[in-house]
Formats: structure tokens, sequence, C-alpha cells
């Protein structure tokens, strides 16, 4: 999830917006409730933190759960749909987006997130496939540079779950 967050803040303002990358690290462990806000613009960051938010990504059944409800009316949300079986109800658009399925399709489940970088992307229409290879190749460099092309095969997919809904 922080990478999600940290991805998407980064490439908005590679792409000339302004943004901000809230984390927020507790007691969770791996698969627990840990949290970013993003806050994304064209105009002044008022707040780094979000209280309603316009867009959500729920990656695991216990964030459903706490924070669906805190998302605005018509609020975009993104669902994990390979753990997290429960739907969206209400006036929000829901895109459901098998994140595990697809890292475990490419043979790595650390692209999870990748692919919901890449309906994220898709969904908004903020960010661009360019944008986001760059950073990745900025990330992975070396003996890790074969791992952005993998990894930008999951944004693909991940983009393909919007597209076809």
């Amino acid at each position: 999830v922080m990478a999600i967050g940290k991805l998407i803040a980064e490439a908005a303002v590679a792409q000339g917006m302004n943004a901000t990358w809230l984390p927020t690290y507790g007691a969770e462990v791996r698969g627990g409730v840990a949290n970013c806000c993003c806050v994304l613009t064209e105009g002044e960051v008022v707040s780094p933190v979000v209280v309603e938010p316009n867009e959500l990504i729920l990656m695991n059944e216990p964030s459903f759960h706490k924070y669906l409800p805190m998302a605005a009316p018509g609020a975009l949300v993104l669902v994990n749909s390979s753990i997290v079986s429960e739907r969206v109800e209400g006036d929000r658009r829901a895109v459901y987006v098998p994140c595990v399925a697809i890292a475990d399709e490419l043979g790595s489940a650390k692209t999870a997130n990748m692919a919901m970088v890449g309906a994220y992307a898709a969904a908004t229409g903020y960010l661009k496939e360019e944008t986001l290879e760059e950073l990745l190749r900025g990330m992975f460099t070396g003996p890790k540079a074969a791992l952005v092309e993998r990894n930008m095969q999951a944004m693909r997919r991940g983009a393909e779950c919007v597209v076809r809904g």
C-alpha cells in the first residue's frame, strides 16, 4: 500500500502536479490496515490529510471495512478482488482488480501492488504509462533492471481490468 501511494504521488509530481504522500505506520503487520493518504492537485495542496477520499484503494478485507465508509459519495473505489470478496454498494464507482491473481500469473507476488497502480492510472486518467515506467526504471537499476518489464506487465494487466470492467 505504501509503495502504491508513493509511486502515485511521485508520478503526479513528475507530470507537473502538486502532490503529497502521507504514510501511516502503526502496529499493523503485513495484511493489516496500514494506510497512506495522497493528495494530487493542479492547485495548492491545502492539507495532506484526506478525510473523505474521492478515490480509495482497498487491498484487503480489514481495510475494506475500515476505510470504505470514509469514501465520498460518488468516489472511485478500487478493490483487490483476489482478497476482498465483498462488493461496494451504493453510489460509489467500484473497480475490481484481481491483483494477487495477476501477480501469480506473472510469477511474482510482489507485483500485485503494481497491478493496482495500473488500474488506478486507467480509472482516473491522471497518470501516464510512460511516467510510471520512467519512475520504475529509476527504482530498479543494475541487476534489478529486469524487474521493470514484469512490473509494467502487472500495471497493464491492472489497467485492462478497468477497460474491460
